[in-house]
């Protein structure tokens, strides 16, 4: 069982943004979350990291989401700048930075649907990919759910597929956690990623936001290319996610750049 956690001991003050940090709202954002067995990540991440891992129908599983939403308004969080909108999908692994304690994720990669995928990409070597990014969206105005939750990327790294549905009667999943608020915490207030940059080395990145407003959701069917790629989801089991969280519309701070760890 996983510790209990309130959301208190989380939430910290907004670090004042410089530079070229960016402030950004994520539009359709939703977590679709699978456990599987630990050992289907062994060896994605470095030995200074370790699974962060659930008990939970009798065996020890690892958690990994898929985070699809649109970028929108995103721009410097600093100065007068264009603002842009896209596509984007992530996949994060949980995980537990053995050096300091701290639970944050183990960032595989991302699909973005804009031009500017060459800065992360090619300027910061960030395992970033292109793809053709739809959703097809029908937000309930009276109750705030969704109707209609779809969400589709051409991608020749990770095309996906995702239909979600929610209602009243929708319930958390939380199994492998004391109460709601401690999955919650760990699912989405993670606020510190690592990943293998393209050239091998190993980069992190930060971000913040506030509490965020999700509400559980239904899988209609999901298709994840990259989850199938890689033997930790497979395709039948990608029709049965731990648990579907959404929110409308919620806003990040990104701090730029991402930094290089030796």
């Amino acid at each position: 069982m996983q510790e209990s956690r309130e959301f208190n001991d989380y939430l910290t003050p907004r670090l004042k943004p410089s530079g070229i940090d960016v402030l950004c709202g994520l539009k359709h954002f939703a977590i679709i979350t699978y456990g599987v067995p630990a050992e289907r990540f062994n060896g994605m991440f470095p030995d200074r990291f370790e699974l962060d891992t659930i008990e939970a129908n009798g065996q020890s599983l690892g958690l990994i989401s898929v985070v699809p939403f649109i970028d929108v308004d995103f721009t410097s969080a600093v100065f007068p700048f264009p603002k842009f909108t896209m596509g984007q999908t992530n996949y994060r692994v949980y995980i537990i930075d053995k050096q300091t304690g701290e639970r944050c994720v183990w960032f595989i990669g991302t699909t973005l649907d804009s031009w500017t995928l060459a800065v992360p990409r090619y300027l910061w070597n960030l395992p970033w990919h292109a793809g053709k990014v739809h959703f097809d969206c029908s937000l309930n105005n009276s109750t705030g759910l969704y109707d209609r939750y779809c969400m589709q990327t051409q991608s020749e790294w990770a095309a996906a597929e995702v239909e979600l549905k929610q209602s009243i009667d929708d319930q958390f999943e939380y199994s492998g956690f004391p109460n709601k608020e401690s999955m919650l915490v760990y699912l989405t207030h993670p606020l510190t990623g690592f990943y293998y940059r393209r050239d091998g080395k190993l980069g992190t990145y930060s971000v913040w936001h506030k509490e965020l407003a999700v509400n559980p959701a239904r899988l209609v069917s999901a298709q994840f290319k990259l989850l199938t790629d890689l033997n930790i989801v497979t395709k039948e089991e990608q029709q049965k996610p731990y648990c579907v969280l959404i929110e409308p519309l919620n806003e990040f701070t990104i701090y730029l750049p991402p930094r290089v760890i030796d």
